[in-house]
């Protein structure tokens, strides 16, 4: 039989113009923001001066700017963990490295409205792509600074706003309509305030390859108290992306011009990086 000769993927796209979203290296700032939806992209860059389009391929639009004189990105992930991870990786292979979710979220726990935000502490696992990344009992944590000026950025956002701010525990699902009221019913008693499905996935990625991550999302409706809105314009939500929006970019500036980078790495050890976590099959 002839030898196999099996691909690492990783290796072979690292510094090179990526595959799915077509980005080359030096077209993004180490900071990116991360929404689901492409149109979102384009509510991030009316903040960014100097922005423009970097690339627009599949569910993947990239533009790149200047947020206080600090060049920050925004790439849409698309729905779900596996479009979110091929995101985060390429987006890493190309000189990027730390990222915030900006997005939606279904709201779980009584007295949360459509258009709070919710800055998350970790996410439960309910997803199928982080088992290739890190074993079944590893949790899903964001990075403790870059949550902690999110967490600072966010309150002084909501005092300008009627929406409330919370801040705790996420969960990330893999199927929209498979959230059946019994799995509501679970997440709801583990005392986890949201469920959207990306977030997991950014976060596990990000601290196997020492990226930095975090996450701050706008509530679309509430799953535990019925206040849902399907069929027509979720005016609350849109106001509550560009809460979103605009903490994200606030705690950039925080977390650059506080040094958060370097007083975090006085804390931590020097891991192998080069080492890869593989599930037995």
């Amino acid at each position: 039989m002839t030898d196999l000769k099996m691909v690492d993927k990783s290796s072979q796209t690292k510094g090179q113009p990526q595959y799915h979203i077509r980005v080359k290296p030096g077209e993004v700032g180490k900071y990116v923001l991360l929404p689901g939806d492409p149109d979102r992209v384009l509510r991030i860059a009316k903040y960014l001066d100097n922005a423009h389009e970097v690339a627009f391929h599949r569910e993947h639009r990239t533009w790149t700017g200047d947020y206080k004189g600090i060049r920050v990105s925004a790439t849409s992930t698309g729905m779900g963990c596996p479009s979110a991870a091929i995101a985060v990786e390429e987006l890493a292979n190309v000189g990027a490295t730390h990222f915030i979710r900006v997005g939606s979220t279904g709201a779980l726990q009584k007295g949360m409205n459509i258009g709070d935000l919710v800055v998350s502490t970790g996410a439960m696992r309910l997803e199928g792509t982080t088992k290739y990344y890190a074993h079944d009992s590893f949790p899903a944590t964001p990075d403790y600074f870059l949550t902690k000026a999110l967490i600072e950025a966010s309150i002084i956002t909501q005092k300008n706003h009627a929406g409330k701010l919370f801040i705790g525990l996420s969960a990330s699902s893999d199927a929209f309509y498979g959230e059946t009221p019994e799995l509501q019913r679970m997440v709801i008693n583990h005392k986890v305030l949201n469920m959207e499905m990306e977030s997991s996935a950014i976060y596990v990625i990000a601290h196997m390859r020492g990226l930095k991550s975090g996450m701050v999302c706008a509530v679309s409706g509430n799953l535990a108290t019925g206040d849902v809105i399907y069929d027509r314009e979720n005016t609350g939500l849109i106001q509550g992306w560009e809460d979103a929006i605009k903490a994200a970019l606030e705690a950039i500036y925080l977390y650059e011009t506080q040094g958060y980078d370097q007083i975090s790495a006085q804390y931590q050890p020097d891991f192998d990086y080069a080492i890869r976590y593989f599930p037995k099959y």
